[in-house]
This record gives structure tokens, sequence and C-alpha cells, in this order.
């Protein structure tokens, strides 16, 4: 089963080509032993947030994120932990998604997951509670947690033990800081809804006038895989 999902990961991964997706050149079945060696694509960098960005840069990687995780997404896949460390930065300052050791497939239209997401302090409230969650929905609050850690340098939700850092999270509203701008306030505030239902989907904070800036929502990336026209005529064929 496991072989068997691992296996369905990597074909749909050897599919995707994003310029926001740290892309898998080739994966390698060692003969000696149960094992598989990813070789991914070679990106210089990684984004230091430990002393916070200023609003320009993180409009600029924030758009990338959105952009790649919404890419993810119309292939059925959640990323489950979208955080700074997970994010390379090129040499000429785009940012990439990379490490998907967990994350997750979902079927047709329906992206309720159990399983819970990598890192706890990038973990929504839902997926707190050991229930069933939406993973798109989890993914956009990770987004959110990841554009605080951005802008301020620290966490919004830290305790001493995972306990307390999980009651945080389900319970305690984000220290905000004053001298954030009042579109981005309202941009950290829809991201980090405590209820699913109510959170500000990706495609509308592509669309959000903090996002949007001077250069325009941020646009869909037309892929050519064929995978985002299957799912629009209702079809999900295997991936070869």
């Amino acid at each position: 089963m496991a072989c068997a999902m691992f296996s369905e990961k990597v074909s749909l991964m050897k599919m995707l080509s994003h310029p926001n997706i740290v892309n898998l050149i080739e994966v390698i079945d060692d003969p000696n032993s149960d094992k598989f060696y990813m070789v991914l694509e070679y990106v210089e960098g990684k984004i230091v947030w430990d002393k916070g960005l200023g609003e320009a840069t993180c409009r600029k990687y924030l758009r990338d994120i959105i952009s790649g995780v919404m890419y993810l997404h119309s292939h059925n896949i959640i990323h489950s932990d979208i955080k700074p460390d997970n994010l390379l930065v090129t040499s000429t300052g785009n940012v990439k998604i990379g490490d998907f050791s967990v994350s997750q497939i979902f079927e047709d239209d329906d992206d309720m997951l159990r399983r819970s997401p990598g890192t706890p302090v990038f973990t929504a409230p839902e997926c707190c509670q050991g229930s069933a969650y939406h993973g798109r929905a989890s993914d956009t609050w990770a987004v959110g947690v990841t554009l605080y850690c951005m802008i301020t340098g620290r966490y919004p939700f830290l305790g001493e033990t995972l306990q307390e850092t999980y009651d945080k999270i389900v319970n305690d509203p984000a220290d905000i800081p004053s001298n954030v701008s009042p579109q981005l306030v309202d941009l950290l505030e829809r991201l980090l809804c405590k209820d699913p239902g109510d959170r500000i989907t990706l495609e509308a904070a592509a669309a959000h006038p903090w996002v949007a800036g001077d250069e325009g929502p941020v646009p869909e990336y037309m892929c050519r895989c064929g995978f985002g026209r299957r799912k629009r005529n209702g079809s999900q064929e295997a991936v070869q």
C-alpha cells in the first residue's frame, strides 16, 4: 500500500512543471535496498526570515508561494508542510516550494484528509482536533503562518509544549504588530481565520489588494500536462 502511494506521488510529481515548484528530475530505485532516491532541481538559497522582512519583499515571495500552492491544489496535491524552511530562493529571487515528503494526494474534488500535517507551529486549528479536515484550507492556513513569520520574524502561536502550542493555535488570536499596513492586517486575519469554512481561499487571496499591489492578481498558471484539462472535463484518467 505504501509503495503504491509512493509510486502514485512520484508519477504525479514527475508531471509537475511550475516556476515556483522544485522540480523532480529523477527517481533512483536502489536494487540493494528498499530505498528510493529522489533527484531534485538544485536551488541556491532559502528565505532568511528570523529578523522579519519588509512588506515589499514579503509580497513578492507570497505571490510566488500562492501561485505554486494553487498549482499543486489544481493537481490534487496537498503539500501539508508549507513553511519558510521549505521555501527555496533562486539567484533571481524567485521562490520555489520544496520538500514533498509529507504531501498528500486527494481524489476527484474531495480534499478531506485525516493524517496530520507536517510541522506543529504551522498546523491549522482544525488539524489540532484529530478529526478529518480539508487539505486546501489547511495549506492556506500554513501560507498565512508563513506570511506572519516573514513579516514579524516570529511564530504567531508557540507554546512551551506541543499541547500548549495547539491550544494557542485553536484559541488565541494572532498578535499582529501595529506597524503592519491595514491591508496586510486584513489579509493576515483572513488567512489565519480559525474557522476553515470562513477562511479566505488561495484564489481569493491571489486577488486580495495587498497581494495584487501594483501588479494585479496572481495569475493562474496554465499547465500543459493535461491533468487540469482532465479535471475540468470530469475525468480522472490514470497518470502514466
